[in-house]
């Protein structure tokens, strides 16, 4: 019973999002709409915020699950658009709230996993020096997150499909250069 009443009251919190900006949905309204007293959702949760972070971090959790391995930049930055595509008005309302940090906490960690998951498919059995991994990570990680941060800067209203579809037609080959680069810097340092 208490994951049916926990998933319904995400999903009214969701809906309730869908419609009006954070800062106006209160426990009480909540509540109401869901069809629960106060006490159960406080038997849930604590707060808001964290209604808010369970639903991001479980968001979070399954996009990690459902790309095991990333075989593409263009498949890793759409994974990391995932959820706010799906939920669009719901993650404007947080991301433009006090509580945007919870968003992008974890939205940088799904950005860090689906890069990590495409280096790894990049790089196969091979290997490149440490330090050139951890730039390529690094660097791959900011573009995927900043990519997202700047579409929900310009209220979801560009077309960030198309975007990263071009940087990545742009982008070919890049990747594979790098590494050809990196491991024939590491023979030659040998």
């Amino acid at each position: 019973m208490a994951n049916f009443t926990q998933e319904a009251i995400k999903q009214t919190f969701l809906q309730l999002l869908e419609k009006m900006p954070l800062n106006q949905i209160t426990v009480k309204l909540l509540v109401e709409e869901c069809g629960i007293n106060r006490n159960t959702f406080y038997y849930h949760f604590q707060d808001l915020p964290d209604l808010i972070e369970e639903i991001i971090r479980e968001e979070a959790d399954r996009i990690i699950s459902r790309y095991p391995s990333v075989e593409s930049i263009e498949d890793a930055m759409y994974a990391a658009l995932e959820f706010a595509s799906k939920n669009r008005s719901a993650i404007l309302h947080i991301y433009q709230s006090v509580n945007r940090d919870i968003f992008e906490r974890y939205l940088w960690n799904v950005c860090d996993y689906v890069v990590a998951s495409y280096g790894k498919h990049m790089l196969g059995d091979g290997s490149i020096r440490e330090e050139d991994n951890e730039v390529l990570h690094r660097v791959y990680k900011c573009v995927c997150f900043g990519l997202v941060i700047d579409w929900l800067d310009q209220r979801m209203t560009m077309d960030v499909h198309e975007q990263i579809h071009r940087f990545c037609e742009l982008h070919k080959g890049i990747v594979e250069e790098v590494i050809r680069r990196s491991r024939a810097d590491e023979g030659a340092v040998s």
